[in-house]
């Protein structure tokens, strides 16, 4: 069973995924902010992170590459699930060493393909 931590302020996104991934039998726990999101992967220790980009303190990318900066952490691969579709976003989410950049809306099956 994956373990997928969920990195979204938006609680309709959040739970949208959640029930995705609950009903592909995942193990699911969510963080609502980049700051969170690192507090989380500490005790969690997740397969797979999905994070959005736009949230407050921390944002994604901000999170991210602190995620990457640290040896536990840094193995640990991060999808982007968000409504930046500029491919300056794609860009630089590629930089930071994501798996994978997907844009909202999103379909059941693209977020599946990720796992």
């Amino acid at each position: 069973m994956k373990k997928i931590l969920i990195v979204d302020d938006s609680a309709v996104d959040a739970k949208n995924l959640q029930r995705i991934l609950l009903d592909a039998g995942c193990a699911v726990s969510i963080a609502v902010t980049g700051l969170d999101a690192l507090e989380k992967v500490k005790i969690d220790k997740p397969d797979l992170i999905l994070m959005d980009v736009n949230m407050p303190d921390l944002d994604g990318f901000a999170t991210a590459r602190k995620l990457s900066q640290t040896p536990e952490t840094k193995v640990i691969p991060v999808v982007f699930v968000t409504s930046k579709d500029q491919k300056v976003d794609r860009v630089f989410a590629q930089m930071l060493g994501a798996k994978g950049y997907v844009t909202k809306p999103y379909s059941a099956e693209q977020i599946l393909a990720l796992i």
